[in-house]
């Protein structure tokens, strides 16, 4: 197994000013028309059963990202670039000639922005997860939880998918032991800060659990804990600088303390990064049958892809 020409591959879309004039789900049929006709017919359903706009072309951005990371990185015309799923139900894309999969992806979407990782040219397995989320994108409902009905039981609502001892640790230490709380901070501001760590554990999670290629109902999400984890300083910018200009910052953290089955895990190479004041992403790569090839692997920051990018890529491609 070699990873001479290995590209980790990062982008995001913003999909919130695409296609202004769809006030309804079913305009998108004309207002994506050019976007819609390079899915199949069945990708095409999915995105206009969703009843929402915003979760429609977040869904429309999601099919189009995992086909032109196919089609550019495996060199394949666009509709060549078909999908299948693996056992744990995870989109992949195998090559028919060699029964290989020349790029391993991931995507993610929250609040208009769609997330994508993916591992190319490398002679091996790898095993790839994303997760994007945005702090203040429900921030009023989970206010008004944690007001009205306290922080321990917003945490309880959601204990399923944490380990048993996140649970714990957001109930108890939280304040004492996360760096980054105003030494005067009172009310909202406490409030704001315990769903930025919250929110940051949630991120770390779903990111690990992709990796594997399974679920957050995963039956042994409970003894998976990351212990000690630290929420990135808030982003300056609406965008992700390269690690020398914002590690000391910590609006990037690279270093994490998980633990499965009470060992600790040491295969996984994982990135945590502020995007602006409320996004997160978080990046898991690992090489099961090799893991010293994934930790050398530098994650470095998501860019922004122009959906105009990735149509006129289809486009040329067909």
């Amino acid at each position: 197994m070699g990873s001479n020409k290995v590209e980790i591959i990062q982008y995001l879309v913003d999909t919130r000013d695409l296609w202004p004039g769809a006030t309804k789900t079913k305009d998108l049929e004309n207002e994506a028309s050019r976007a819609l006709a390079l899915l199949t017919e069945e990708e095409q359903k999915g995105v206009l059963r969703y009843y929402f706009v915003p979760d429609a072309k977040m869904s429309l951005a999601s099919h189009l990202l995992k086909h032109w990371v196919v089609s550019k990185y495996a060199g394949v015309p666009w509709w060549d670039a078909k999908l299948t799923r693996d056992p744990n139900g995870k989109p992949i894309y195998v090559d028919p000639a060699t029964g290989k999969q020349p790029v391993y992806f991931n995507v993610s979407h929250q609040a208009g922005l769609v997330a994508l990782v993916a591992v190319a040219g490398y002679d091996g397995q790898a095993d790839v997860g994303t997760d994007i989320v945005c702090t203040s994108e429900r921030r009023a409902r989970d206010h008004r939880i944690v007001n009205t009905e306290g922080w321990g039981t917003f945490v309880d609502m959601h204990a399923d998918v944490f380990g048993r001892l996140e649970k714990s640790y957001l109930k108890g230490d939280l304040l004492s032991t996360q760096p980054g709380l105003p030494e005067l901070a009172r009310g909202e501001e406490i409030v704001d800060f315990k769903l930025r760590c919250f929110y940051t554990l949630w991120c770390l999670r779903e990111a690990y659990v992709k990796m594997t290629g399974e679920a957050l109902l995963a039956s042994w999400l409970k003894d998976l804990n990351f212990k000690r984890f630290r929420a990135p300083e808030p982003g300056t910018g609406f965008r992700q600088l390269p690690d020398g200009e914002v590690v000391e910052k910590q609006e990037v953290i690279k270093d994490h303390e998980v633990v499965f089955h009470g060992k600790k895990v040491e295969e996984a190479n994982i990135c945590l990064r502020s995007l602006g004041p409320d996004y997160m992403t978080c990046s898991a790569i690992r090489t099961p049958h090799k893991k010293e090839d994934g930790l050398s692997w530098d994650i470095g920051p998501y860019e922004f892809l122009s959906i105009e990018n990735i149509l006129s890529h289809a486009e040329a491609s067909v």
